[in-house]
Order: C-alpha cells, then sequence, then structure tokens
C-alpha cells in the first residue's frame, strides 16, 4: 500500500503506468483532431460554396470563425476543467468535434454548415487551452518532450487534411460531404481513451493526499489576478502575432506565390512544405527550450527566419520561392514554443490552465484582423509589396513579446497565487 510521504511511489505503478499510456495516446490522438475541421474545408471550400450556394462574404466570414471560437470558448475551459477535470472536458471536446464534423455537411444550409462548424470548434477552443494543463499535471519532468510531441501531431494532422482530403474525396465518389464527413471518424478514435480517465480530478492514481497539503494546494489553486502578470501579457501577445503569422501564411502564401508566376500545383506545394516544416522541428523546439533558462535566443532565431523569408518574398518570390518556404516554415514553429512557454510559466496545473485560457484566447482575438487586413492591403495596392511589409513589421514586436515572455519567472509571482 502507498503512502504519500513513504519512499516508494511505484505503489499504484501498474494503475499509473497504464493510465500514463493511455494519457499519451489520448494526447497525440486528439492533437491530430484540432485542425482537419479547419484546413479539409479549406481545400474543399469551393465545393461547399457551391453545394450550399453561399456567398463570397460568407465563405470570407468562415476564415474568421476558427480564431474567434477559439477566444470566445477557450475561456470557459478553466472553469469546466476544475468542475469535471481536465480529461473529462477534452473527452467531451473529442465528442463535440466528431458531432459538428458528422453533421455540417448534412444540414443543407450555410446557416446550419456554420453552426456545426461551430460546435466542432468550441471542442477544438477547449481542447486546445487544457492540452498543456495535461501535459503540465501527468508529465511535470517531461514538459518538453511531451509538448513537442503533441505540436508535432497537431501539425501532422493540420498538413495531412491540406493534403489528402481531396484525394479521399475523389475515392469517396467526389462528393464533398464525404469527404468532410470522413474526419469525424478520427476525433471519434480519439474520444476512447479519455473513457476511462473521466473520473480524473488531478491525484493521477497516486496515493491519498494528506488533509492539510489537501489544503495548501486549494488554496494554491485560487484564481489568480492574470491580467496583473506581464508574462501572461506578453505571451498572449506572443501568441497573438504568431498565429497571425501562421493564419497569414495558410491564407494567402500560395496566392503570393502563384502571383509571381508560380504554377498552382508548385504553389500548392511550397505552401504544403511551409506547413511540414511543423512536424519535425515542433519535436525539436520544446524539448530545447525547456533545458534553457531563457527562451528568448529561440524566439530571435525564428523571427530572424521569418524576416528573411518575407524579405526574400518582397525582392524575388518566385526565384527563391523554395527557400522563402522552408524559411517562413521555420518561422511558423513559433506556435509550438509558444505552447511550451505556457507550460514552463506557471507553477500549478491551476496557474497553467488560467495562463493558456488567457493566452489563447487574448492571441486568437488578436489574430483575427490580421488575414483580412493583408487582403485588403493586396486589393487597394494592387500588389503585395505592401501586404508583405506589413507581414515583416508584425515580426519586429513578435520577437520583443517573445523574448519578455521567455523570462525565467512564473504568473504566480507575478499576480498572486
Amino acid at each position: 500500500m502507498a503512502h504519500a510521504d513513504g519512499p516508494p511511489t511505484r505503489v499504484a505503478s501498474p494503475t499509473r503506468e497504464w493510465a500514463t499510456r493511455l494519457v499519451v495516446v489520448g494526447i497525440m490522438l486528439s492533437a491530430l483532431n484540432l485542425r482537419p475541421a479547419i484546413t479539409s474545408l479549406g481545400a474543399l471550400l469551393e465545393e461547399v460554396r457551391d453545394g450550399l450556394g453561399m456567398s463570397g462574404s460568407v465563405a470570407g466570414l468562415l476564415t474568421s470563425v476558427p480564431p474567434l471560437c477559439f477566444a470566445v470558448f477557450g475561456v470557459m475551459a478553466p472553469r469546466l476543467a476544475r468542475r469535471f477535470g481536465p480529461a473529462a472536458v477534452v473527452g467531451a471536446g473529442m465528442v463535440a468535434i466528431t458531432a459538428g464534423l458528422l453533421i455540417r455537411p448534412y444540414t443543407g444550409s450555410t446557416a446550419g454548415f456554420l453552426a456545426a462548424s461551430a460546435l466542432a470548434l468550441m471542442g477544438i477552443a477547449v481542447s486546445n487551452v487544457l492540452m498543456p494543463v495535461i501535459v503540465k499535471r501527468w508529465f511535470p519532468d517531461r514538459v518538453g518532450s511531451m509538448t513537442g510531441l503533441y505540436s508535432m501531431a497537431l501539425a501532422l494532422g493540420t498538413s495531412a487534411a491540406a493534403a489528402v482530403t481531396v484525394p479521399i474525396t475523389e475515392a469517396l465518389g467526389g462528393s464533398w460531404r464525404s469527404g468532410l464527413a470522413v474526419w469525424a471518424a478520427l476525433a471519434a478514435a480519439a474520444v476512447l481513451p479519455w473513457l476511462p480517465l473521466v473520473r480524473d480530478r488531478g491525484d493521477r492514481g497516486t496515493a491519498p493526499v494528506p488533509k492539510s497539503a489537501r489544503e495548501a494546494e486549494e488554496r494554491s489553486q485560487a484564481p489568480l489576478r492574470i491580467t496583473r502578470s506581464r508574462t501572461a501579457w506578453a505571451l498572449a501577445v506572443f501568441f497573438g502575432l504568431q498565429a497571425t503569422a501562421a493564419y497569414i501564411t495558410m491564407g494567402w502564401m500560395a496566392q503570393i506565390f502563384r502571383d509571381a508566376g508560380v504554377a498552382a500545383s508548385t504553389a500548392g506545394l511550397l505552401l504544403a512544405v511551409t506547413m511540414v516544416m511543423g512536424v519535425p522541428l515542433a519535436f525539436v523546439i520544446p524539448r530545447l527550450a525547456t533545458r534553457l533558462p531563457h527562451q528568448g535566443p529561440i524566439v530571435l532565431v525564428l523571427g530572424v527566419c521569418g524576416l528573411a523569408g518575407y524579405a526574400g518574398l518582397y525582392f524575388a518570390p518566385a526565384g527563391g520561392a523554395w527557400a522563402w518556404a522552408l524559411l517562413l516554415g521555420v518561422s511558423n514553429c513559433a506556435f509550438p514554443l509558444a505552447l511550451t512557454m505556457v507550460g514552463m510559466r506557471a507553477r500549478t496545473g491551476a496557474g497553467v490552465a488560467q495562463l493558456s485560457a488567457f493566452a489563447q484566447s487574448t492571441g486568437y482575438l488578436i489574430s483575427i484582423p490580421g488575414p483580412l487586413l493583408v487582403g485588403v492591403l493586396y486589393q487597394q495596392s494592387g500588389g503585395w509589396g505592401l501586404p508583405i511589409a506589413l507581414m515583416a513589421a508584425l515580426m519586429i514586436p513578435q520577437m520583443a513579446v517573445g523574448v519578455l515572455a521567455g523570462r525565467d519567472r512564473t504568473v504566480e509571482e507575478e499576480a498572486g497565487g
């Protein structure tokens, strides 16, 4: 029998090891499902518009819905996690994704399509926020490696859905409805690992915690005044600016190459290369970040790669297209770095939940105008010079706030916990 103060912490080890393996599988499968709802739609947007009689303005609205839903619904995640436990909420999130993806192609109306998309995005939003919490809770000594695995799976799901949705649609008879609905099967698989963990409230299968320790833990988990933390604000702005860059890249980079004379098929391949760069680097960067006392140097390296990529797009978009795609792919790996810093800038699971919700919700709100502004500048100026200059200019404050967010301190120190 295990005692909290006894030396052998192996006491519940068979149960603990089994539960830990389930959590790893759950994290990986859930991460694979956090972007296909968006990128699969992007691949079939023209067919969806024709099938539902969707106007151009509504189709444009669809591109802004994901970050808006992430911001609005992500705020609810810490409160839900405190009440039901993070594992139960993420499992419910996967159920919402499954239902949304299964329902939306068959609603038969634009309003129904948007509502079902919002249901799926709600599931994604709460899971986005709680993944760093689960990593911190179950793997406190392996935040870097587990965030790396999670980020790698997320990048893989993003690029795979973009690459294979059209071939899958063709294999299923050419129906865009089937091509979108098929991704519900992957989301349904991600529900299963969380089912045995729905009763988890944070004890992780270990021995009972003494009352005094439990009371101290409850006091330490009192909600922080997160807006008083400079680090939280720096991380939120960093998250928002890197998300802005990522959404601009996903939405416009292929068009920049096409307007420069690159063939449409090659332009799509260049975008895929940029996205795929996130798979290996998303595993390496978090591991490196957790070994450094200050993550500022990584922020600066990624920022310089972004500036070099934008400079290349400005001066010779077609001539060095592959180099610019690779550089921007490296720069976009600020996302896994931001997730890693969320786990490092708070001491407790409750602190990580609040910081993750604040940084991601605020960050996604910041990211909403970026892709729209790039489209407006392109339309007004008749070229890509001004939009690319804007992208490069935004990289400077991203580097500055990233350095601030990378300092070795916690939000509990700054916000009182």
